[in-house]
């Protein structure tokens, strides 16, 4: 039988050991009497040692010093999230970004040059992608890089307000250099200039002594809601000029004559396939995020569990609000999805690992797959722990608004988690719009006889859901792990198919294409969120039979998804109404045999308990101990 923790810890449990032993002696709480200065100084000195630790390092090239291992590296980086997220979000700017953008579209040119100092954290750098104007819309950046080839340079260029790089994470203080994405522009003034769309260039943006250099214009974002160790800044170019060199040419490059060239020449795809390496970011905000809501979880548990109100009219003696229904109902259900979705966050990691590590075949198909599915999970990921948090601060009342008790600090600093490195809405919209066209592929590839038996099978569907027969044959064992999935299977593939038709209809000859997707967006949505949680709940099923408290776990997480959505499911015939008060019971069943397990659940996720010591937990020090309810026994028996 597995230890509870280390079948959560996944494929690099030895890594997160690791991380817990090495850093878990290390303050990594923020001071909330910090002014913004000592808060970013005090950060930056812990990224320092970070890469003397030399764990950044795990998730490079073995050839430059590194240990070629992507998913240790993403899996410690998500062991930060149990700390200080400014620290996550730094290091992420710092390895995962700016180094990953240097490792992923660079050449051996531009790894021979930096990328051991950008591991030993000597070069510290940024990622320069957003834009005052374009956050999500990256395709359309306005920065230009334009080249000369007289002088044989790029000349970036900010052509207007709203290409200014905003957000930057590094610019305001630190970073050294600058990942800039710009639009590539070649041909000169006798030639017809020539937009090869969005890509990445190494910009130099201080001295060493720290000053901005010519024609950089550097702004400090200022305090934010969250995360203010880390120095979010602005960058302005004035006609910047970097050698060509400077352009990360793996999947592009500029003759010193100024002939581009690229073995992607479908412009669209050679810039979703320049994207796709950077994936790493993506995954690794969804893992930080998982992190925060675990820590949330653990301060709320441990809490509810002290902490007493009312008293039981049978025996006088005051509650743990832990024994509340309501209480359980806040907070178990969304321990159960924070497992699901951990799990699918280690199912993540592996494919991404098998996908990037060195001397991996490129894979095209299952590199799509690894994005779509790293939208989708960074997507419902960090909303749930917006969520989450926000109920875990609720379920500590007036103690959990407190800064000492660290939950105000991981509510402010994941609220951006759910917009940065791609909107949830348009990351969703991502999804959907890659199952669609999945969905259109299978349908195209049926014969005759396919796509008969397909209309029909449409028109049974509708028949089953306006007779309400279809619940009948959706009868079964509300706990069972295979009834569970087949609702939500159903649930997906009902939306994915009749937003296809809708679409279809829609889209008649001379129709207002923006018109028609604008107008299903709603359904479109939901397909994705569907697709979301059946994936997640197929991650959690793959491991539920590893420790015998799991399969409740996952029983709870997968009715708390159906009750979510119960009008859906009432709606097109999959459930009755009676059947949904069963579901609601056994959610609440569920919680009460879960209730005596809380504290082993939250236990499971490792955090350091120097990385949660704070007052809100000082009730458990007054908790009797074994050996005192003996000591008293004794006491009785003298008495």
């Amino acid at each position: 039988m597995n230890d509870l923790q280390t079948v959560l810890d996944g494929r690099w449990a030895d890594v997160r050991n690791s991380v817990r032993t090495q850093m878990g002696e290390l303050a990594l709480t923020p001071d909330p009497d910090a002014s913004t200065e000592e808060y970013r100084a005090e950060i930056a000195e812990a990224v320092r040692a970070l890469a003397r630790s030399r764990r950044p390092h795990q998730g490079f090239d073995p050839a430059y010093g590194g240990e070629g291992d992507v998913g240790g590296v993403v899996a410690a980086f998500q062991m930060l999230g149990h700390g200080d997220l400014s620290l996550l979000v730094k290091a992420g700017v710092q390895w995962g970004l700016f180094g990953g953008a240097l490792q992923a579209l660079g050449t051996a040119r531009h790894h021979d040059r930096y990328l051991r100092d950008m591991m030993d954290g000597t070069l510290l750098g940024c990622f320069a992608m957003t834009e005052t104007g374009h956050g999500s819309d990256v395709q359309h950046l306005r920065t230009t890089a334009t080249y000369d080839a007289d002088t044989h340079e790029f000349v970036i260029h900010t052509r207007e307000p709203g290409a200014r790089k905003d957000y930057i994470g590094g610019a305001a203080r630190d970073a050294r250099m600058a990942a800039v994405f710009a639009q590539l522009v070649t041909g000169g003034p006798n030639e017809v200039s020539q937009t090869h769309g969005v890509h990445c260039f190494l910009v130099p943006i201080r001295s060493e002594a720290g000053d901005a250099l010519p024609g950089v214009t550097i702004t400090d974002c200022g305090v934010k809601a969250g995360l203010n160790g880390v120095d979010n800044g602005r960058l302005v170019f004035d006609s910047v000029r970097v050698p060509r060199e400077a352009l990360l040419n793996r999947y592009a490059d500029v003759s010193p004559e100024g002939v581009y060239s690229s073995d992607i020449t479908n412009e669209t795809r050679r810039f979703f396939t320049m994207l796709g390496t950077l994936v790493r970011g993506r995954i690794s905000v969804a893992g930080g995020a998982a992190s925060a809501t675990q820590k949330a979880l653990t301060l709320a548990v441990r809490y509810g569990e002290t902490r007493r109100q009312f008293s039981d009219p049978a025996t006088g003696e005051e509650v743990v609000v832990l024994d509340y229904l309501v209480h359980q109902r806040k907070l178990l259900p969304a321990l159960a999805t924070t497992y699901a979705l951990q799990f699918a966050q280690n199912d993540l990691v592996s494919q991404m690992h098998d996908l990037q590590k060195p001397g991996a075949e490129p894979d095209e198909e299952r590199q799509r797959d690894l994005e779509t599915r790293a939208a989708g999970i960074k997507a419902i990921g960090t909303w749930h722990a917006t969520r989450t948090i926000q109920t875990c601060r609720e379920a500590c009342g007036g103690a959990g608004y407190l800064a000492e008790n660290l939950l105000p600090a991981l509510k402010a600093d994941t609220d951006v988690f759910t917009t940065f490195e791609g909107d949830n809405t348009v990351l969703l919209q991502l999804v959907a719009k890659t199952l669609l066209s999945d969905y259109g592929r299978r349908v195209a590839k049926l014969d005759l006889a396919g796509k008969v038996r397909f209309g029909a099978d449409l028109v049974a569907g509708t028949v089953l859901e306006r007779t309400g027969a279809r619940s009948v044959l959706r009868r079964g064992d509300l706990r069972d792990p295979a009834h569970l999935r087949r609702l939500l299977v159903d649930r997906e593939e009902h939306l994915i198919a009749s937003g296809a038709l809708r679409m279809r209809k829609a889209l008649a000859p001379g129709a207002d294409q923006f018109a028609v997707f604008n107008g299903a967006q709603d359904h479109l949505l939901a397909a994705a969120r569907a697709h979301v949680d059946r994936i997640v709940f197929d991650a959690f099923a793959a491991v539920a039979d590893r420790h015998p408290l799991l399969g409740r776990v996952l029983a709870l997480h997968g009715l708390s998804v159906i009750e979510g959505d119960r009008a859906w499911f009432v709606e097109h015939g999959y459930l009755t109404a009676a059947r949904t008060k069963a579901v609601t019971t056994a959610v609440n069943a569920l919680c009460g045999e879960l209730r005596p397990h809380a504290r082993e659940l939250v236990d499971a996720f490792g955090i350091p308990q120097n990385w949660l010591d704070c007052p809100l937990l000082d009730g458990e020090r007054t908790r009797p101990t074994e050996a005192d309810e003996q000591h008293a026994d004794t006491l009785t028996a003298v008495g």
